[in-house]
């Protein structure tokens, strides 16, 4: 009998560990693949950084976009250009060019 409590109670504990390590990865971003925090967006805000990233390229494909506050914007655009080269186009909260840095992701 103590052992039967022994591995129930074994196998609570792994499951309390296997939730609690999933809401951290949730929580921190790593669940979508990435371990940098970066959050997806969709909707009336991405449509409008996307505009704006399509507009400082010259045209092409947006691929994502994301919050990143990384070099002080609020907003990444990865964009392939009509030229096939894959950039970031790192906006501010008004949508205005903060850097466009070559993607190393790709």
């Amino acid at each position: 009998m103590r052992r039967t409590r022994k591995l129930v109670a074994a196998g609570v504990v792994g499951t309390v560990v296997a939730i609690g390590a999933g809401g951290a990865a949730l929580a921190s971003g790593a669940a979508d693949g990435g371990d940098d925090g970066d959050v997806t967006v969709t909707g009336s805000q991405a449509d409008r950084a996307t505009k704006a990233a399509l507009e400082i390229t010259g045209g092409g494909r947006a691929n994502s976009v994301e919050r990143d506050p990384e070099n002080g914007a609020t907003w990444e655009v990865e964009v392939t250009k009509p030229d096939g080269d894959t950039v970031d186009v790192r906006l501010d909260g008004r949508y205005q060019l903060v850097v466009v840095e070559g993607d190393s992701g790709s």
